[in-house]
Protein backbone atom coordinates (compact mmCIF):
# COMPACT_ATOMS: atom_id res chain seq x y z
CA UNK A 1 0.00 0.00 0.00
CA UNK A 2 1.17 3.56 -0.64
CA UNK A 3 -0.84 5.95 1.50
CA UNK A 4 1.91 8.28 2.68
CA UNK A 5 4.29 8.32 -0.26
CA UNK A 6 5.99 5.10 0.85
CA UNK A 7 5.23 1.82 -0.90
CA UNK A 8 5.26 -0.59 2.04
CA UNK A 9 5.66 -3.70 -0.10
CA UNK A 10 8.64 -2.16 -1.88
CA UNK A 11 10.15 -1.10 1.45
CA UNK A 12 9.74 -4.60 2.88
CA UNK A 13 11.17 -6.12 -0.30
CA UNK A 14 14.26 -3.96 0.01
CA UNK A 15 14.65 -4.92 3.67
CA UNK A 16 14.43 -8.58 2.55
CA UNK A 17 17.17 -7.98 -0.04
CA UNK A 18 19.43 -6.53 2.64
CA UNK A 19 18.65 -9.51 4.88
CA UNK A 20 19.59 -11.90 2.06
CA UNK A 21 22.94 -10.14 1.64
CA UNK A 22 23.61 -10.26 5.38
CA UNK A 23 22.71 -13.98 5.37
CA UNK A 24 25.32 -14.54 2.66
CA UNK A 25 27.94 -12.65 4.68
CA UNK A 26 26.98 -14.70 7.71
CA UNK A 27 27.58 -17.96 5.77
CA UNK A 28 30.97 -16.73 4.54
CA UNK A 29 31.92 -15.69 8.06
CA UNK A 30 30.86 -19.11 9.34
CA UNK A 31 33.10 -20.80 6.76
CA UNK A 32 36.01 -18.57 7.75
CA UNK A 33 35.36 -19.36 11.40
CA UNK A 34 35.78 -23.07 10.68
CA UNK A 35 38.88 -22.40 8.59
CA UNK A 36 40.47 -20.44 11.46
CA UNK A 37 39.35 -22.92 14.09
CA UNK A 38 40.63 -25.94 12.14
CA UNK A 39 43.83 -24.03 11.36
CA UNK A 40 44.61 -23.61 15.07
CA UNK A 41 43.94 -19.87 15.08
CA UNK A 42 41.77 -19.56 18.21
CA UNK A 43 41.87 -15.77 18.52
CA UNK A 44 40.80 -15.30 14.92
CA UNK A 45 38.09 -17.96 15.31
CA UNK A 46 36.81 -16.18 18.41
CA UNK A 47 36.57 -12.85 16.59
CA UNK A 48 34.79 -14.48 13.66
CA UNK A 49 32.33 -16.08 16.08
CA UNK A 50 31.64 -12.60 17.47
CA UNK A 51 31.03 -11.32 13.93
CA UNK A 52 28.56 -14.16 13.33
CA UNK A 53 26.66 -13.18 16.45
CA UNK A 54 26.56 -9.53 15.38
CA UNK A 55 25.29 -10.50 11.94
CA UNK A 56 22.57 -12.59 13.60
CA UNK A 57 21.61 -9.48 15.59
CA UNK A 58 21.46 -7.41 12.38
CA UNK A 59 19.18 -9.98 10.75
CA UNK A 60 16.88 -9.94 13.79
CA UNK A 61 16.75 -6.14 13.67
CA UNK A 62 15.89 -6.25 9.95
CA UNK A 63 13.08 -8.68 10.69
CA UNK A 64 11.80 -6.27 13.33
CA UNK A 65 11.96 -3.44 10.79
CA UNK A 66 9.81 -5.45 8.38
CA UNK A 67 7.28 -6.11 11.12
CA UNK A 68 7.32 -2.43 12.10
CA UNK A 69 6.61 -1.45 8.49
CA UNK A 70 3.45 -3.55 8.61
CA UNK A 71 2.40 -1.98 11.91
CA UNK A 72 3.09 1.53 10.65
CA UNK A 73 1.23 0.82 7.42
CA UNK A 74 -1.81 -0.50 9.30
CA UNK A 75 -1.84 2.63 11.47
CA UNK A 76 -1.93 4.86 8.39
CA UNK A 77 -5.03 3.34 6.87
CA UNK A 78 -7.92 5.71 7.38
CA UNK A 79 -11.25 3.98 6.82
CA UNK A 80 -14.25 6.25 6.48
CA UNK A 81 -17.85 5.24 6.22
CA UNK A 82 -19.42 6.81 3.16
Amino acid sequence: MCTNGVNTNQLKSTVKQIDDEIALMRRWTHSLYHLASDGKMPQTAEKLAEVQSLLDDVRAALSDAGDAADTDDDALVDVKLV
